[in-house]
């Protein structure tokens, strides 16, 4: 993870707390006002937001910790911020994505605390993901792996997850137990024909291997079957060594490699280079971590569904 990230000290909430900080103007792009009539949910960044949302319906008022086009990796947690969080009913995050926000949460009093990495299955991830041997790319991958906290890319996981919070709201707003349910269910139904859409759509390509800038889309690749390989780690502002580029463009050839994708919320450049020196295109695949007018779509199934027919457009769909 990145060492300049700055955590919130205790001082800091402290005094945000003595001070009554927590009453902001009620939006849904930042953390702000809880003490609403509704179940008040602060959601860490955007796929969790989008689930409380889609969840909770009419019962919740949801605010976001993370703002549009803001890169959650790197949150930085404001006194206001704070305070709010502990005047909520609920929070919803995922552990070792955003350490501040980590820390604003250990310190917090708030009545429910819904870690959706609690809620599926975590996994080890490197550079390269998936199936593919790359025998030919002598990179040292294991390097930056670690923990891979992309799980809403996959729709399986992205469902358990929403399963579990579903659950949570049950037990923590009982009196409107029956709509939670109800919503979660319908919310897994489309997670789950967004699976089959996938696995339909991916099953027949040329190549199975794809190029991204930030090691993202290493659960929706071991999903359906492709590899992908990456850039750069997890950590989307790391930088490639001289070795790992040339093994991708040495990878690249062997493998049919014709995109390279980069993302909206980080720099374009390091793809762009890649991609001109091996004579490769350049796409956009959104790993969702937020919504802004640069996305290929409104909402989560929108714009995964943009990166479907990118990624079939890059491998060649038969």
């Amino acid at each position: 993870m990145n060492v300049r990230r700055r955590h919130i000290s205790g001082i800091a909430i402290a005094a945000a707390t003595a001070l009554g900080l927590g009453t902001l103007s009620a939006c849904s792009d930042s953390a702000s006002a809880a003490n609403t009539d509704k179940f008040d949910v602060v959601a860490a960044f955007y796929p969790l937001q989008y689930l409380a949302e889609q969840i909770g319906g009419d019962h919740v008022h949801v605010t976001s910790l993370t703002k549009p086009g803001q890169e959650p990796h790197d949150l930085e947690i404001s006194a206001q911020q704070t305070a709010a969080l502990g005047e909520s009913d609920a929070v919803l995050y995922l552990k070792n994505l955003q350490p501040a926000v980590d820390d604003a949460v250990s310190q917090s009093e708030v009545r429910t605390k819904i870690d959706a990495a609690s809620l599926t299955t975590l996994e080890k991830h490197g550079n390269e993901v998936g199936g593919h041997a790359a025998s030919h790319d002598t990179s040292k991958n294991d390097e930056l792996a670690g923990l891979d906290p992309h799980i809403w890319l996959d729709p399986v996981r992205y469902a358990q997850v929403a399963q579990g919070v579903g659950k949570a709201f049950e037990k923590a707003d009982p009196k409107n137990a029956a709509d939670y349910r109800t919503r979660t269910a319908a919310l897994v139904k489309k997670l789950d024909a967004l699976n089959t859409e996938f696995k339909t759509g991916l099953a027949d390509t040329k190549t199975k291997v794809f190029i991204t800038t930030h090691a993202a889309f290493g659960y929706l690749a071991e999903r359906y079957g492709l590899t992908e390989e990456a850039i750069n780690g997890l950590d989307p502002e790391s930088e490639p060594s001289a070795e790992r580029v040339k093994n991708l463009e040495k990878m690249a050839k062997a493998d049919g490699v014709t995109t390279v994708f980069y993302e909206t919320l980080v720099s374009d450049k390091t793809a762009k280079t890649i991609a001109a020196d091996a004579n490769l295109k350049t796409d956009v695949l959104d790993p969702i971590e937020g919504i802004t007018k640069k996305s290929r779509g409104k909402d989560y199934f929108s714009v995964q569904q943009a990166n479907l027919k990118a990624l079939q457009k890059a491998l060649g769909s038969k």
